[in-house]
């Protein structure tokens, strides 16, 4: 006999949230990992004593790390999910009448007050603390890197740079235009790099035009973390303009801002080639004593079978190059009072071999065919360069390009599994905001992989 279902209507039903929540669920895990202690308290200032109640700002703050945490891009789909998903609606502290914020509400709290307060950097920061507390820092060996993301911008409605201005941004008037003038000056930013991108998008001024890796030109942010290299735990997030100089001042900010908020300073760095130039190597050699497993940015390497700089000896005592047959190469030939003669205003410095030594050489056609004396130029920060040259013949050098692969696949993890191919927010503050909660993301799941419930009385506990 072919059973029927029923569905029969009833006055009261016996139902249990937390019962319908599986005890190894992902936000369970979650759960247990995010601190939402003392939000009120910070984000009190910037509500009024007076009038209706709003909605919790927990409240957001959970549907956020619901959607990065599960990939869910759209809000309108987000607060349909939440409605509908028992387990969000448990990780929420919604019960089964309670309402979920209309999307368009939930679009302008993250839009004012959050953003005012830096909540979401201090959610972020929560996290890592707690990273801290399990154990899953070591504080020993951090890699940084920085990957493109598609800001919400479009070609068709952007301008040619020759006829964009700050007079023209205030005259668009848009909140991403109102942000970009608030960051002309900002280093990560408009104070970057003089060179201006070939095309600016009205809607989004701050992202820069770029083509990475042979693809088609877009308008892209640039996401750049700091990681710790025992478990891959984000240290600290940064967004910039998608070009190397605001890359490699991110890195900075993110070291000297861990080291001030966590006490952490890491005793190496691992990066590729495009921090290797010799201001960023001098920095970390000179100023904060970190050892850099980063290749050199070097391009005195001759390619026409002359002798290169790297087959000249610098002897630091005596303030001078000495050449493969002998000969000293000196930039000065005299004492001078002034110490900084003979120094540009980039910091090189010119060494000289003598006339009579370069004419009388048996190997001048390997040295200087074309002159009548071979010259040597010495950059600035060549010490911290040698530092950085040498720390790549050691294995801890081949250990460290390893681990700095974990970089990579967290981006990997961030566009794939997280879906954060490309921005919803825009202005350097809604990619700033977007990043960090992607950050928030990664690490929450990283702790919840490493550190499950260990039995079902935890998760009543």
């Amino acid at each position: 006999m072919m059973g029927v279902q029923k569905a029969e209507a009833q006055l009261f039903y016996a139902f249990d949230l937390e019962n319908h929540v599986p005890a190894d669920h992902l936000l369970r895990e979650i759960d247990r990992f995010l601190d939402m202690d003392g939000m009120r308290e910070r984000l009190r200032p910037f509500y009024s004593h007076t009038g209706r109640p709003s909605i919790d700002p927990e409240l957001i703050v959970r549907m956020l790390v619901i959607g990065y945490v599960m990939g869910i891009r759209s809000e309108r789909r987000l607060c349909q999910d939440v409605h509908l998903n028992l387990a969000y609606r448990w990780f929420c502290r919604l019960g089964l009448d309670d309402k979920v914020p209309d999307h368009s509400t939930f679009s302008r709290y993250r839009h004012g007050k959050f953003r005012e307060s830096d909540l979401l950097r201090q959610v972020f920061e929560a996290t890592v603390e707690r990273c801290l507390k399990e154990d899953l820092v070591s504080g020993e060996g951090f890699a940084v890197d920085a990957s493109l993301i598609p800001a919400d911008a479009n070609k068709t409605r952007s301008v040619a740079a020759r006829d964009w201005s700050p007079d023209v941004a205030r005259v668009v008037g848009n909140r991403a235009a109102r942000e970009y003038l608030e960051t002309l000056d900002n280093a990560a930013f408009g104070a970057a790099s003089p060179v201006q991108p070939k095309f600016v998008a009205k809607s989004d001024p701050a992202a820069q035009w770029t083509r990475a890796e042979e693809s088609r030109p877009y308008f892209a942010y640039a996401t750049n973390y700091l990681i710790d290299t025992k478990s891959s735990v984000i240290m600290d997030v940064e967004a910039t303009r998608a070009i190397r100089q605001a890359e490699v001042g991110a890195s900075r900010t993110m070291i000297d801002r861990t080291e001030q908020r966590f006490g952490i300073r890491p005793e190496w760095l691992a990066a590729d080639t495009a921090y290797g130039n010799a201001e960023n190597l001098g920095w970390l050699v000179e100023e904060r004593q970190i050892t850099p497993f980063i290749p050199v940015i070097d391009k005195s390497e001759r390619t026409d079978g002359t002798w290169s700089r790297s087959d000249f000896e610098w002897d630091p005592e005596n303030d001078q190059y000495i050449c493969p047959e002998g000969h000293a190469l000196r930039q000065f030939r005299r004492n001078y009072s002034d110490p900084n003669r003979g120094k540009d205003i980039t910091g090189r410095r010119k060494y000289r071999a003598l006339k009579s030594d370069c004419d009388a050489c048996p190997s001048k056609h390997l040295c200087c065919p074309k002159v009548d004396a071979r010259s040597v130029t010495r950059e600035e920060h060549e010490d911290a360069r040698e530092v950085a040259r040498a720390c790549r013949t050691t294995k801890a050098y081949k250990v460290s390009r390893d681990k700095r692969k974990k970089v990579e696949m967290l981006f990997a993890h961030l566009k794939r599994i997280l879906n954060l191919t490309r921005l919803r927010l825009r202005g350097p503050n809604g990619a700033r905001d977007e990043f960090l909660l992607a950050a928030t993301a990664q690490n929450l799941r990283k702790l919840a992989m490493l550190r499950p419930v260990i039995n079902k009385m935890e998760v009543a506990a």
